[in-house]
This record gives C-alpha cells, structure tokens and sequence, in this order.
C-alpha cells in the first residue's frame, strides 16, 4: 500500500505539471480507495501542497501576483463556514464529486464573467474551488473554468494554478488535520516520501510542459480530465450502491 501511494504521488505530480490538473483528481481517486477519508484527504493535502508548491517555485516567473488577495478572501469564507460544521463526506461521494467537476465544468457555457483575471470572479473562484477542496479533495477542474476565458498562455496559467492550489491544499490540510487531530494510521516517514515523489514528479512535468505548444496543451489536457473523471463517477456510484444494500 505505500509502494502504491508513493508510486501515485510521482505519476500524478507528473501529470499535473505536464498538464495543470487532473493529477490530483487522480491522486484522491486512488488514497480514498486505501485509506479512511480524513486521512487521504491529510495525505493528499500534503502531497499536492508539495507538488503545487514546487512546480510554482520552477515557473514563479509567470506568477500574477494581482489575482491573490481576491482568490484569499473568497477562500477564507469558505474554510470559516466549513469549520463551523466539521463536516466529512463518505468516500463514495468523495468520488462522485470528484468526477463530476470536471464535467459540470466542461457543460457550464463559457461566459465572460468566470474569468480570473476579474477582481469579483477572483473572489467566487477563491470561495467555490476552496469548497470543492474541502469537500472532494481536488478541484483543478472548477479551477480551469475560470481560465477559459482569460488568455492566457499555458505556462501563466500552470504557474498561477498551482499557486492558488497551494493556497487550497495548505487550508485543507489544517482543516482535516483538526478533525482527526494527530490520530493518523499512517508513518510519519510515508508523508516525506510522498513529498519528495511530487516534487521529482512535477519537475519532470514543467520539463516536458515546456516542450509542448498551447493547441496540444488544451486538447490533451481536456482530454484527459474528462476521461478521468468518468472512472471516478462510475467507482464512486458503484461503491455508494453497493453500501445502500442493493448489490450483494
């Protein structure tokens, strides 16, 4: 079970830093299968803060300080409501979330006001996506939304991505390290491997990420999530039907 986490902490970081997202929705698909809900979302907290942290300081250059203040306000709203009811989700319905932002994502019409460069949309971005965080674990999906209509390029928007999910899994890490206090199954040494595994992941995605151009970044990028999440909606029904007691 570590081999496996560790081997999915390198590979997803990797995907993530090739594509800006999808490595994270993959990463919790596969910690909420092992491991109890607060402690995959601990792990996977400090796994992608590692890897997010990382690929921002590798491409710092193409950061957009401006988009900071209003994406942290909106973020703190959502961890003060959140904190106020401590609330888990089951796994299963991790899974379904999961899987679903992607493709509610993809059906939300393009509209001019999600976009991120805007102060009021920095604002809703910082609040929706923090919630996504908390709730499911990965959010890079509700994430690229506000990113369609930006314009920028491929490098900016990685960079600035993993900035803001830094920001994300930083609060989420808090947030569920408080529920379940210190009482983790997990070694202390697992959490450091994972740690290095992003940061050696990520590195050989910004590499590959700079060899690619903007046409094939979209369309494999998309590509890619959307395929992701259709596995994740289909375990995470399975699962939910099979514990409601209508599968043997």
């Amino acid at each position: 079970m570590y081999g496996l986490i560790i081997i999915s902490a390198l590979a997803t970081s990797l995907l993530s830093g090739l594509v800006g997202m999808a490595g994270g929705v993959v990463l919790m698909a596969v910690l909420v299968n092992i491991l109890p809900v607060s402690s995959a979302m601990v792990l996977h907290g400090i796994t992608q803060f590692t890897a997010n942290g990382s690929r921002t300081l590798i491409l710092r250059k193409h950061l957009m300080w401006r988009l900071l203040p209003g994406y942290i306000l909106g973020a703190g709203v959502a961890v003060a409501g959140f904190s106020t009811l401590l609330f888990v989700p089951e796994a299963s319905v991790v899974l379904i979330l999961v899987g679903l932002f992607p493709w509610l994502a993809r059906l939300q019409p393009k509209s001019s006001a999600l976009n991120i460069t805007r102060p009021a949309s920095n604002i809703i971005c910082g609040f929706s996506v923090t919630s996504a965080q908390l709730l499911a674990g990965a959010a890079g999906p509700l994430l690229d939304l506000f990113y369609l209509n930006s314009g920028l390029d491929r490098q900016t928007v990685v960079a600035n991505k993993a900035l803001t999910q830094t920001i994300g899994h930083l609060l989420r890490i808090f947030y569920y390290g408080a529920i379940i206090s210190v009482a983790t199954p997990l070694p202390n040494w697992l959490f450091l491997a994972a740690a290095i595994a992003a940061v050696i992941g990520t590195r050989l995605g910004t590499w590959l990420l700079a060899r690619w151009d903007d046409q094939r970044f979209q369309r494999v990028s998309g590509q890619i999530i959307l395929a992701t999440g259709t596995i994740c909606i289909l375990q995470g029904s399975y699962q939910l039907i099979r514990s409601a007691g209508f599968m043997a």
